[in-house]
């Protein structure tokens, strides 16, 4: 079971949270001039990575805040945990 440390209340077990898919994701802009293939990648198509990925996660049993999460796919490592806005950690390769 992971222990992750909300930004916002502090250290809470995972049940308490949802992971919400990936993190940085940017939407077309101008979306009015976006293409339906553009759309289509915007909503559907993600990065699958083995190893460190960036996810957004929400705090739905507790403050419901949302906040983004550095992990490793293959370890469930927790490498950063930050709020929206902050700059990402880089990754280290």
């Amino acid at each position: 079971m992971l222990l992750l440390h909300c930004p916002y209340c502090g250290p809470r077990w995972e049940q308490e949270f949802q992971c919400r898919g990936e993190a940085h994701i940017a939407r077309p802009e101008p979306a009015a001039e976006a293409s339906d293939a553009t759309w289509a990648a915007y909503l559907y198509l993600r990065s699958n990575p083995k190893g460190l990925h960036y996810e957004r996660w929400q705090h739905t049993h507790g403050c419901r805040r949302w906040f983004n999460v550095l992990r490793s796919t293959l370890t469930h490592e927790i490498v950063a945990i930050y709020r929206p806005g902050e700059p990402k950690p880089e990754l280290k390769r």
